[in-house]
């Protein structure tokens, strides 16, 4: 594991601090959560600030975990700025897909850290795509190749058939502002595994074909 460094602590604490004034003050939650209504209002702030909101503190710790394991890698092979970028940049990318999926729901709302985390987690995947990763229900690692595949095609079908209460559309915004964001970073990812990167965009053209055939 790579020494944690000082701006994932800084983006961690951020975190936990507005996520711990939102549990206690719903004001302040319910004014700077996304929700439709509040963004076609002119309140684009919530496209940025709900990255920072979380539901509860179970909600909280498993992002900031996920973070915690895989920022490390982003800011070992780019650096702490680019690692900066990736993050902010998923983190509104995923706000963006959520408000163009549910524009005509004015009362959809959500928050939570998913996108930005899923873009780092992404980028960790296109950068160490020989990683192997290890869960506690399944005895043995997973290439974090497939996981990443995996992953977006399962969003895909979360999108599609509105499963449980999470922000499928998010997490799959966020995972395509990790691959673009990182690319446009690393561009000799195309020269030193062109292959992965092709996997990779697999499951994001798929959701612009379903999109496009009105199937999602």
């Amino acid at each position: 594991m790579d020494k944690i460094n000082m701006i994932t602590i800084v983006i961690i604490a951020a975190n936990v601090m507005i996520s711990y004034k939102g549990f206690g003050d719903y004001g302040f939650f319910d004014r700077y959560k996304f929700h439709v209504g509040g963004v076609k209002r002119g309140e684009q702030i919530r496209l940025f600030s709900s990255g920072f909101l979380h539901v509860d503190t179970q909600h909280l710790l498993f992002n900031m975990l996920t973070l915690y394991f895989f920022a490390p890698v982003v800011i070992r092979l780019l650096s702490p700025f680019s690692f900066v970028m990736v993050y902010i940049g998923s983190l509104l990318l995923g706000s963006l897909l959520s408000y163009q999926f549910h524009k005509n729901e004015y009362h959809y709302s959500a928050v939570g850290a998913s996108g930005a985390v899923t873009g780092i987690l992404y980028s960790a995947i296109l950068l160490r795509p020989d990683m192997s990763l290890y869960f506690f229900f399944i005895p043995i690692p997973i290439p974090a190749y497939v996981f990443g595949i995996c992953y977006l095609l399962y969003s895909i079908y979360g999108m599609k058939n509105r499963i449980g209460n999470i922000g499928h559309d998010a997490h799959f915004g966020g995972a395509v502002g990790g691959y673009i964001i990182t690319l446009i970073i690393a561009p000799y990812l195309f020269q030193a595994n062109l292959l992965m990167v092709c996997l990779l965009a697999v499951p994001i053209v798929l959701l612009f074909v379903l999109k496009r055939m009105g199937k999602v």
